[in-house]
């Protein structure tokens, strides 16, 4: 049981329980993380956006917390292996976002009254949390952090986990994305599928089809492919089994979506028909790099140049191509609270697994 510090490398039991083929998941065994953020890089980063009650701020957004800003943090204390500071996040995350009866977090908390204005949770921000605790609690022994894990795991698989169509899809939240809440529902965000975060989240609470929701994930992944490069957008209708942008979002590969490949490398998958969309679309004569892109007119409507986007490009090039990471992208420096966050991600992941990239 959970209570009992037990671990298992979930990945493979995906494998065995026909998730993915073993050459998909080459390499997918469950990131360790604890270690891989440097002291010296996780000082400058909290001392830039974690306040000294564990808020950690999004300076990029009106200085306000979320629930994801929070699960980041919590994973990047974890990673540092800084157990006060860990034990500071996720306290203010327990006081002041753990407010709804279901157990799950409310998404953003603002520095002025009303400091909650909205009740709704946002689902990766949910994950987030949990799977930092587990990891947590598993690697300091703190049972406390596995039984919170476990209710919010718990919580998160019967509020946001639906079956629709066959598929098993995660809600972005608890209100409003729903096939009965919008007439082009269900909704979805692909960006919030953290495919590391579901064997351990099938280990708290295997009552949800984490499998299958994992599942879903890759395959709504290969049939999301937008525009002439390929790509995602953010917010995507799966009202039909054709899934199409969603109406009333701009219909964009965006800030969300950047992750995506990020978060496949972290799960330990390399799959081309998952990946090559990124590739094609970053690198090679005349493209830009990360950018956000209109998938309806083909545009680029923004570079994405800061050291924590392009990082996330270098990792996959790494990861694909062989290709060592610029020079430059390997010291972290911060910028803003996000490319930051996926600054350090990248790292953690590129020196626990690809330490011949950097």
């Amino acid at each position: 049981m959970i209570g009992s510090f037990l671990r298992i490398s979930g990945v493979a039991s995906l494998i065995a329980g026909g998730l993915m083929s073993v050459a998909v998941a080459a390499h997918a065994e469950q990131l360790t993380m604890r270690g891989t953020v440097s002291a010296d890089d996780w000082k400058t980063y909290s001392d830039r956006f974690v306040a000294p009650n564990g808020r950690v701020i999004d300076d990029a957004n009106g200085d306000i917390s979320h629930s994801e800003g929070q699960g980041y943090g919590l994973l990047l204390a974890f990673a540092a292996d800084d157990r006060a500071a860990f034990e500071r996040i996720w306290s203010f995350t327990r006081t002041e976002l753990l407010l709804r009866d279901d157990g799950l977090a409310v998404w953003s908390w603002r520095p002025t009254l009303p400091h909650v204005p909205d009740t709704n949770n946002a689902s990766d921000g949910d994950l987030l949390i949990a799977y930092a605790l587990a990891e947590a609690g598993w690697a300091w022994k703190e049972k406390g952090y596995l039984q919170s894990a476990t209710a919010i795991a718990t919580a998160l698989g019967k509020k946001t986990v639906v079956k629709d169509l066959g598929r098993e899809l995660l809600l972005p939240g608890v209100d409003g994305f729903s096939r009965s809440a919008r007439p082009d529902g269900p909704i979805v965000n692909l960006s919030y599928w953290i495919f590391e975060a579901f064997p351990v989240m099938a280990q708290l609470a295997p009552a949800t089809n984490w499998k299958g929701l994992a599942n879903s994930g890759l395959s709504l992944l290969r049939q999301a492919q937008f525009g002439e490069e390929h790509l995602p957008t953010d917010w995507i209708t799966v009202h039909e089994k054709r899934v199409e942008p969603a109406d009333g979002f701009d219909p964009v590969f965006g800030y969300n979506s950047i992750r995506i490949p990020l978060y496949i490398l972290r799960a330990g998958i390399t799959d081309a028909a998952l990946l090559g969309p990124y590739e094609k679309a970053w690198f090679g004569p005349g493209k830009p790099g990360p950018a956000v892109i209109n998938v309806k007119t083909n545009a680029v409507e923004s570079t994405l140049s800061e050291p924590g986007y392009r990082i996330v490009a270098a990792a996959l090039a790494c990861v694909r191509d062989g290709k060592p990471v610029p020079d430059d992208l390997k010291t972290f420096s911060p910028t803003l609270y996000y490319p930051s966050t996926l600054h350090l991600l990248s790292l953690s992941f590129l020196k626990e697994r690809r330490a011949e990239c950097l």
